[in-house]
């Protein structure tokens, strides 16, 4: 009888501190992206655009557009499937939009100062980033109009979206990590902000990663 007691109270503490986790981030990715709008200031440079665009496009936009599907806390729980898709391709479609935006903003800043393009590790991957995001939103549309992918099961398409996706959500992850390296964003910052503004996307992806990777898993122990 203890012995059942111990091993239902087990998931439920489990549920639990996944559900802490995924408030915790709903927090953290907010945060970020106020404190990133509250240095950068957009509109009093060309500048400004570019970190304010880039972390709502990847901490906040993107962030809660896979939250949407997380089982322990996503604001649209009891909506149908079909309303979660929808709602995170509106916000996809934000996130791809505040992205090239934001890139945009660099190129031209960096066009008007004669500075060269795309010379560090976080412009790179930045820029990479931005296109890998961008193909993968293309790639998402069998998802809502199948007949553009005939020969495929709608379960096929999901696991390699769901799989792309948690690589190109990482790939905004270590970006953003990148910018907050950069000499304008340690330069507004103390040392002890500088690791807690590093904590956000740190935490962020690990727990996209488990709900995804989770979900994947949970699927593939139903089939068997």
């Amino acid at each position: 009888m203890a012995h059942t007691r111990e091993s239902d109270s087990e998931p439920r503490v489990y549920g639990c501190t996944r559900a802490a986790a995924v408030v915790l981030t709903h927090f953290l990715c907010v945060v970020l992206t106020g404190s990133i709008a509250a240095l950068s200031r957009p509109g009093t440079s060309w500048f400004s655009w570019h970190p304010f665009l880039m972390t709502l496009a990847f901490s906040l936009f993107m962030t809660e557009a896979i939250l949407l599907f997380s089982p322990h806390g996503s604001p649209m729980r009891r909506f149908p499937h079909k309303t979660k898709g929808r709602a995170h391709w509106m916000l996809q479609c934000l996130c791809v939009s505040c992205a090239m935006l934001g890139l945009a903003a660099i190129s031209y800043n960096k066009h008007l100062n004669g500075k060269p393009h795309f010379t560090s590790w976080h412009g790179l991957l930045g820029l990479l980033t931005v296109c890998v995001v961008l193909l993968q939103s293309l790639a998402a549309l069998p998802l809502i109009y199948h007949s553009l992918a005939k020969g495929w099961s709608l379960a096929k398409l999901k696991r390699y979206h769901a799989a792309s996706g948690l690589v190109t959500y990482l790939l905004g992850s270590v970006s953003l990590l990148l910018g907050l390296c950069s000499g304008w964003f340690t330069a507004s910052v103390s040392d002890y902000a500088w690791y807690l503004a590093a904590l956000c996307p740190a935490v962020c992806g690990l727990v996209i990663m488990n709900q995804i990777t989770g979900a994947y898993m949970a699927k593939k122990r139903l089939q068997s």
